[in-house]
């Protein structure tokens, strides 16, 4: 992998890897240590009222350091891998005409990917065709629709929660728009690129210990107060929800498990059970992913205190 300066005029540092793995952390210090400026790089993030489920910096740390792409969306509002790469590209020019160093820090694959590979010119959305799958996945569940695509692209589906349908339906609604699935697409296509060399960094932990770190997170989420916001959450939308509409913000691993807890579906102590189980879930298809479709130089995270 080629290194680069990281204070040269045109290189970010990256720092990825897996949720849990110390990114955040490693991030601010490096933040505080180079006069620096940290992109949030996490889809969930973004989302006001998401706080506690989505391990957002802490008020203090916002106070310490400048923190970007944090609370810009309301519940609800759609939010796009591109959105975040033209937000992202705009937060660099700002922070480096400022004379400090941009630092991208999280964890969610495409817009990851799209920093470091640039984007595929992907066809349209078609609102028939989304209705339509849609429709099936009420009435089939999302499973069927999950087969389906580990059939016809099982690359892209490795990289997939079966239970978040969103990225689901838009990898199907590809193949039927373009008759070549999205594994295909991104290998074929040219792709248009941030106009920034990326260095990007990935933390690895052994499996068991990360697994352990998200067990333990899980359970200062909910001695913060995970259960009272989710609450809250579930008091606006929850018979939104109840309808069949679709809120992708709420399908977040943490609101989504306590949610069929208020529903009466599931006990808190299985809503817990769960939420750390989808959450090693998510760890490992990051892992997938990025090992799989980027090239990253991969560290032990270095103990930041």
């Amino acid at each position: 992998m080629q290194h680069h300066t990281l204070h040269s005029d045109n290189t970010i540092l990256v720092i990825t890897g897996p949720t849990a793995s110390g990114k955040s952390s490693l991030a601010h210090e490096l933040a505080r240590r180079m006069h620096g400026e940290i992109i949030s790089a996490d889809s969930r993030q973004i989302y006001r009222q998401l706080d506690i489920g989505t391990a957002k910096p802490s008020r203090e740390m916002q106070e310490e350091i400048p923190y970007h792409l944090l609370d810009i969306c309301d519940i609800g509002e759609e939010f796009t891998a591109w959105d975040f790469i033209q937000r992202t590209s705009n937060c660099i020019h700002d922070i480096r005409s400022r004379g400090r160093q941009p630092i991208v820090a999280g964890g969610t694959t495409l817009y990851i990917q799209g920093l470091l590979q640039g984007f595929t010119n992907l066809p349209a959305k078609d609102p028939a065709i989304r209705a339509r799958l849609e429709e099936e996945i009420r009435n089939e569940g999302p499973e069927a629709l999950f087969r389906r695509l580990e059939q016809l692209d099982p690359m892209q589906a490795a990289t997939l929660d079966p239970s978040k349908t969103q990225r689901l339906i838009r990898s199907l609604e590809i193949i039927e728009l373009s008759g070549k699935t999205v594994t295909e697409l991104m290998q074929q296509q040219e792709k248009e690129k941030p106009g920034f060399n990326m260095h990007p960094v990935a933390l690895s932990i052994p499996r068991g210990i990360l697994y352990n770190r998200i067990n333990e997170r899980t359970d200062t989420m909910m001695e913060q107060g995970l259960l009272e916001e989710a609450k809250n959450l579930h008091e606006q939308f929850g018979q939104r929800l109840i309808e069949g509409k679709r809120i992708n913000a709420l399908e977040t691993v943490g609101y989504s498990e306590l949610f069929d807890h208020f529903n009466g579906a599931i006990s808190l102590d299985e809503a817990i059970t769960l939420i750390k189980q989808h959450t090693r879930n998510y760890a490992k298809r990051q892992l997938t992913f990025f090992r799989n479709k980027l090239d990253l130089f991969w560290m032990p995270p270095p103990d930041t205190n």
